[in-house]
């Protein structure tokens, strides 16, 4: 697994590999990997993201997942026309002199497929996109057509006078669409509002190494200098991947979820969470792959239940993406309606941290009394949490942890 880490984010790292060169886009790709294609450029617009909306909301919890979002964002720019298509592209960190658009929504829809593939088998994961349009737009068939075919979208007509019900509908349909483990998504709608994207995803990995439910207690977690919460606290004991950064001022540990999934958990010292994220990029996480150790560990991460919800225009803008919040943004290739306009670009993204292992799965490892003494990382106050697919090369989450309550 380590290795592989490496040698994703070194493949990352080096230009003359991660620069795409354009192809046909009738070439078969069965024989390559389209979607490691994209990899770089959603890498660094993960990071770019995360940063903003850190940024935005000091001292709060944050949780995205970046791969969802470019999914979403380029499944839209298949509706998107003129300088705002080209836009919305470019801030994804696309350039079209070196990448086709078929090619950018092929990989997209690989990845789809992959993840798709690993949730019937290894960990719980539900992903999607849904376009809720008012009931007097017409979907252009060609819109249709291809978001069904390389993001699987569906689009469903609301009539948004009725805010009461159009709420409603979009949270009935996210509840069922998840199983439950997304609810209440919306609170209030605008009635002048005419096209809304969700975007959700739920995520329960399945530990390589799982935690001893029995171990479980609750203990303090230190938000702030003056705010203490109660939180259940796991616990493990044994050999563990882990770096502590003197140019950062952090500690991290590195954990395995069965599949492909990679999982950091950074503890900056207090006062250094901003200059950590400040930091993080594709050549930082490299410098920590290769700065692993695997040594003897006491282990302590809360066990919670992480999540964030938001409304993308405002911080997409921010972010150069300027065309979400005018009015001159074209979106004429989603329905016939002049001028018309996305209302909200939602984003809601759910991390349950647990103790489970796979079943049958050997119970935590106990150290040995020869052992050395052993480390202590207690995540016992705010924390980042960062999740990557290493098959895929994708940043399946992001988040800054500071009241997991």
């Amino acid at each position: 697994m380590l290795l592989s880490l490496c040698t994703y984010f070194l493949w990352l790292s080096i230009s003359d590999l991660w620069t795409v060169q354009a192809k046909d886009p009738d070439t078969d790709v069965s024989t390559r990997s389209p979607h490691r294609d994209l990899a770089p450029n959603n890498v660094d617009f993960a990071f770019i993201l995360y940063r903003h909306l850190v940024a935005s909301a000091p001292g709060r919890n944050v949780f995205i997942s970046p791969v969802s979002i470019s999914m979403a964002l380029a499944m839209l720019s298949l509706g998107s026309c003129g300088h705002t298509r080209v836009q919305l592209l470019q801030g994804l960190g696309f350039n079209l002199t070196n990448i086709s658009e078929a090619e950018i929504h092929q990989g997209f829809k690989h990845l789809h497929h992959l993840f798709e593939k690993e949730s019937d088998t290894m960990l719980e994961m539900v992903m999607g996109n849904a376009l809720f349009l008012d009931h007097s737009l017409e979907l252009l068939e060609s819109f249709s057509a291809d978001t069904k075919h390389y993001y699987e979208l569906e689009a469903l007509a609301t009539d948004f006078k009725d805010g009461a019900g159009a709420s409603r509908q979009i949270n009935e349909y996210i509840k069922n669409k998840t199983q439950g483990k997304i609810v209440d998504l919306i609170s209030k709608l605008d009635s002048s509002a005419m096209l809304i994207l969700v975007n959700y995803i739920f995520f329960k990995g399945t530990w390589e190494q799982p935690f001893n439910p029995g171990s479980t207690r609750e203990e303090n977690f230190y938000v702030n200098e003056t705010t203490v919460v109660r939180v259940p606290m796991m616990v493990q004991s044994g050999p563990v991947k882990y770096f502590q950064d003197p140019v950062l001022s952090c500690q991290l540990v590195q954990l395995e979820y069965t599949g492909n999934e990679t999982v950091f958990f950074v503890l900056p010292e207090e006062g250094k969470m901003d200059t950590v994220i400040t930091a993080l990029s594709r050549d930082t996480i490299q410098r920590w792959s290769e700065s692993l150790t695997m040594g003897q560990v006491n282990l302590s991460i809360p066990k919670v239940t992480i999540s964030g919800a938001y409304n993308l225009r405002t911080i997409l803008g921010a972010m150069g993406i300027a065309d979400f919040l005018s009015k001159e943004a074209d979106f004429s290739g989603i329905a016939r309606e002049p001028q018309l306009t996305l209302s909200e670009v939602i984003h809601k993204a759910v991390l349950q941290l647990d103790e489970k292992g796979l079943e049958g799965a050997d119970s935590p490892r106990v150290m040995l009394h020869t052992a050395p003494e052993p480390l202590t990382f207690r995540f016992n106050r705010p924390f980042i949490v960062m999740i990557f697919n290493h098959f895929t090369w994708s940043s399946l989450f992001l988040g800054k942890v500071v009241n997991p309550t």
